[in-house]
């Protein structure tokens, strides 16, 4: 077989079609990932549970909280707890009142509350320890976030 010009230019065209242009054979090109939303994620796992220390205290209750790009998950009341949020700029030790609202006993049956996972883009961990279930609703009146 007798190679040319001609012979050459014709076969770069075609591997340069092969390689570049499937989109020519017929087969749309992937499209480059784009965000879903122009907001940063906010999504948590909420938890009440029994016992003094959040690694080993056994989960009684556990929601779902989505706050962007919209309100929603297993909470309650999602819009509510994520204005709540927002309102404190996602710094949960805010949420706890300096003394419960109300009055307990000093029995010693020990509640623990944690937020994970990930609010405005960042990564969340956090949780408290009270005396009992009394002094976590008295702590807590003032805020829906934990109201599941």
């Amino acid at each position: 077989m007798r190679y040319n010009r001609n012979t050459f230019a014709a076969s770069a065209i075609a591997t340069a079609l092969l390689l570049s242009g499937t989109a020519a054979a017929g087969v749309a090109q992937a499209k480059p990932a784009q965000p879903d939303s122009l907001y940063a994620p906010s999504s948590l796992v909420l938890t009440v549970g029994k016992g003094a220390d959040a690694a080993t205290a056994t989960v009684e209750r556990a929601v779902t909280l989505e706050c962007a790009p919209r309100p929603g998950g297993s909470h309650p009341s999602p819009r509510s707890a994520c204005t709540d949020l927002a309102a404190i700029n996602g710094q949960f030790a805010q949420l706890v009142a300096s003394s419960s609202q109300k009055p307990c006993t000093r029995q010693w049956d020990p509640v623990v509350i944690t937020a994970a996972g990930v609010w405005e883009g960042k990564r969340v961990t956090w949780s408290i320890t009270f005396g009992n279930a009394c002094e976590m609703a008295g702590s807590m009146a003032e805020n829906s976030v934990f109201a599941f």
